[in-house]
């Protein structure tokens, strides 16, 4: 061995342990523990913490598909100029909606602080009477946006004139016959006492040229329900600061057995100042609450459940004006989630104004008939 050889050896040797060392000297840092998302069953079904605070969210919604036919409610009628002379033709009324909800509940020292979100963008056609009556992207409304603090709740809401007491029945096409408006800016106080009785008083703002307040003065709802087993007793009744009105509602629900239920529902209302030509034209004498036509209405309706998956929904209104509303559905659960649902509808206006050739409900024709097919995906 000759001490060129001795000398590459050497210095192979103290490469081979340098880089020994140095891979040593490498400490890999160990992954943080990852912070799962933490189920929260308080508030019920769905929710889960929000990471690193104590405030429980759930996020649902529903995606919905309606194809409307014929010429009743707000579903229906519409109509569109044909493309080739500018004649009127019937057309489908389809629409699209994504609604995307949220919920969010804390337990704080003054209460439990709730907050609840609803948000509904649509894509489709008008039921209306337009020259280029085309399928096209529609307005944006945020439906509710409120925050709850035990039983005191502000912002964006529906009356309590209709949620207090409840809607008209399971059927898609409730409004027929009007029982009242809806969207609102609300100060509202929930009570429970806890053995069957709520209440409810709501300070109101009302919505569009004729239910928004023109004062400081808002629109008042009061409510009382006594609820048990076999069903419940509803009543509320509210004050239109703008004609100096008031309506009141009344109703019944009796859950006949574990398949049938069934419900009725009268209002009555004062319209001495509900007569303005202005903004009342064919249909006069409507308030922001007293929605139906005269001074008094009824509604009545049930659910019948087949099975698990099949149910049948039907009501019948009928107002002071003579307007006849009928309804009925039958709602089928494909699969946990997905529901179809077929209605027909039928209207008979009382009040029909040949001038404008419009009905109670913005029809055409005095009788009308109509039907909706609801493909609907919730979550």
């Amino acid at each position: 061995m000759n001490i060129k050889s001795l000398l590459l050896g050497s210095a192979a040797a103290l490469i081979a342990v340098s880089g020994a060392r140095a891979a040593d000297a490498v400490v890999v840092a160990e992954p943080e523990p990852a912070e799962y998302v933490k189920i929260c069953d308080v508030y019920g079904a769905g929710y889960f913490y929000i990471p690193g605070t104590e405030t429980c969210l759930r996020v649902g919604g529903y995606i919905r598909y309606d194809i409307g036919v014929g010429d009743v409610g707000t579903f229906n009628g519409s109509k569109t100029a044909d493309h080739e002379d500018g004649s009127v033709n019937d057309t489908w009324h389809k629409n699209t909606r994504f609604t995307l909800k949220t919920w969010t509940g804390q337990e704080t020292e003054l209460g439990t602080l709730k907050t609840y979100t609803e948000t509904r963008f649509n894509f489709g056609n008008d039921n209306a009477i337009e020259v280029d009556n085309t399928a096209h992207n529609k307005d944006v409304s945020l439906n509710f946006a409120w925050i709850q603090l035990g039983g005191l709740r502000v912002g964006k809401d529906e009356s309590a004139f209709d949620t207090f007491i409840g809607y008209a029945g399971n059927v898609i096409q409730d409004t027929l016959v009007p029982y009242g408006d809806f969207d609102t800016n609300v100060v509202q106080y929930y009570f429970d006492a806890g053995n069957g009785f709520s209440a409810v008083v709501s300070l109101e703002e009302g919505q569009g040229v004729v239910g928004t307040i023109d004062s400081y003065v808002p629109h008042v709802v009061g409510g009382l329900k006594w609820t048990q087993g076999w069903g419940a007793i509803t009543g509320v009744v509210a004050y239109d600061s703008n004609y100096e009105e008031v309506a009141g509602k009344v109703r019944l629900d009796v859950n006949v057995n574990d398949a049938l239920s069934l419900w009725v529902m009268g209002g009555y209302g004062t319209d001495d100042n509900l007569n303005d030509p202005t903004y009342f034209t064919p249909a006069g004498g409507r308030g922001f609450y007293k929605q139906w036509g005269g001074n008094w209405a009824v509604w009545g309706g049930g659910t019948y459940k087949f099975n698990e998956k099949t149910s049948f929904n039907a009501q019948v209104s009928y107002d002071d004006w003579k307007n006849l509303g009928i309804a009925a559905n039958i709602a089928y659960d494909v699969v946990p989630g997905f529901t179809v649902t077929a209605e027909v509808d039928y209207l008979n206006a009382g009040k029909f104004d040949d001038a404008d050739f419009s009905n109670f409900t913005g029809a055409d024709k005095k009788s009308s008939i109509g039907g909706i097919l609801r493909f609907q995906r919730s979550f």
